[in-house]
Parts: structure tokens; C-alpha cells; sequence
């Protein structure tokens, strides 16, 4: 090897010297990546806190019986907690196809599914507010006291589906904002439709998280 060519070889900026894309991706899309790890370790604080409170406790809450909806003179165990589920499950794919349509440039179509999210969003944050009334007004459940059983319960309810319920609110809050931009031309001018990408690695993240949720406190 000359030393011409040596001198050029170790002139090579590193991935570690930073700049605009020092991973490969935007600084953007790094950023979200960095803050959707961040906020994994919260949720799982808290999952696997609320696992260790179960665990020393003995006997838990029914949650099918908590959490059931009559109709037609039928107690139908966690009926709420599906539907919610599949909410908040099918906001992912019109997400996933509000993405995709960005890609293509669609404006239209992509500002359409990003509706649709934020209404299934809205939805979901809709019954997440009929359940928290139920259980305050009708059962006097408190984050300090219930009738069910242990009063740990109350405390991890209130704190998983709340924090999970502001993520998503302040998700589509964030959609709604996107919304606007591709409506207005902005990405279009800009020639990058990134930020809805960007967008969707944070709903799927809420969506992620649910599942969790849903598994640990609801099922189990």
C-alpha cells in the first residue's frame, strides 16, 4: 500500500465520529430509538415490580370478574379488555399502511390511515376512561384501597394503564401533528417522508407495550 492510499484509509471518518447519520439512520430516527429503549426500562420497572408484588402476596385480584361487561343478562369476563386490545391492535396495521403509503408519496391515503389511527387511538382512550369511572364510581376503587382484594392492586392498575393510557393520548396528539404536515406539503417539499416512519416506530411501541399489559395484569 502507497503512502497516498494509507494516509486516505485512515482519513476514513469512523460511525463513532458522529455528523448527521452516524448509525446509518437519521438523527431523528435515532433519537426515537434511544427514547422508546428508555421508556422500555420504565414500563418494565414497573411489569416486573408489579410481578414481585403479585408473587408475595398469595392470592390476587379476579381480574375476569373486575374487568367483565354484563350484556343480555351475561357476565362476559375481560369483554372490555378485548375489545380494547383489538383496538388498539388494529390501529397498528393502519399505521403500518400509513407508513407504507408515505413511502410512495401518497399524501391523501397516507393522511387518511393517520386519521383512522388517532380515531382508533381516541377509541381506545375512550373505553380506558368508561373503565377507570367504573372502577372509581362504582367500586370506590382507590390507588391506595379496593373491595377486591390486596390494595397493591389498585396502586399498579391506576399506574400501568395510566402511564400507558398518557403514551397513548400524547400519541395521537403527535399523529395529529404529523397529520398536518403531510397535509400541508411540508415532506413533500422536503422530498422525505421519514418523520411518518419515525412516528410509527412510537405507536408500535405503544401498541408493544399493551400486549404486555395485557398479558401480565389482565390474563395472569
Amino acid at each position: 500500500m502507497s503512502a497516498e492510499a494509507a494516509l486516505q484509509h485512515t482519513e476514513q471518518p469512523s460511525v463513532w465520529a458522529g455528523g448527521v447519520s452516524p448509525f446509518g439512520v437519521s438523527w431523528q430516527k435515532l433519537m426515537m430509538w434511544i427514547f422508546i429503549l428508555s421508556d422500555a426500562f420504565i414500563f418494565g420497572s414497573f411489569l416486573v415490580s408489579y410481578a414481585t408484588s403479585r408473587a408475595s402476596v398469595g392470592a390476587w385480584v379476579d381480574t375476569g370478574k373486575v374487568f367483565a361487561l354484563h350484556v343480555g343478562g351475561s357476565e362476559i369476563p375481560l369483554l372490555l379488555i378485548a375489545i380494547m386490545t383489538f383496538i388498539l391492535v388494529s390501529s397498528s396495521g393502519t399505521m403500518a399502511l400509513a407508513v407504507a403509503n408515505a413511502y410512495e408519496r401518497r399524501k391523501k391515503q397516507t393522511v387518511y390511515y393517520l386519521f383512522l389511527t388517532m380515531l382508533l387511538g381516541l377509541t381506545f382512550v375512550g373505553c380506558q376512561a368508561y373503565e377507570w369511572t367504573h372502577l372509581i364510581v362504582d367500586y370506590g376503587v382507590r390507588p391506595w384501597w379496593n373491595p377486591f382484594g390486596p390494595p397493591q392492586f389498585g396502586a399498579y392498575f391506576f399506574t400501568l394503564t395510566g402511564f400507558h393510557g398518557l403514551h397513548v393520548l400524547s400519541g395521537v396528539i403527535y399523529l395529529g401533528l404529523i397529520a398536518r404536515q403531510v397535509a400541508k406539503g411540508v415532506y413533500d417539499r422536503r422530498g422525505s417522508y421519514a418523520n411518518v416512519e419515525i412516528a410509527g416506530l412510537y405507536w408500535h411501541f405503544v401498541d408493544l407495550i399493551w400486549v404486555f399489559i395485557f398479558t401480565m395484569f389482565y390474563l395472569f
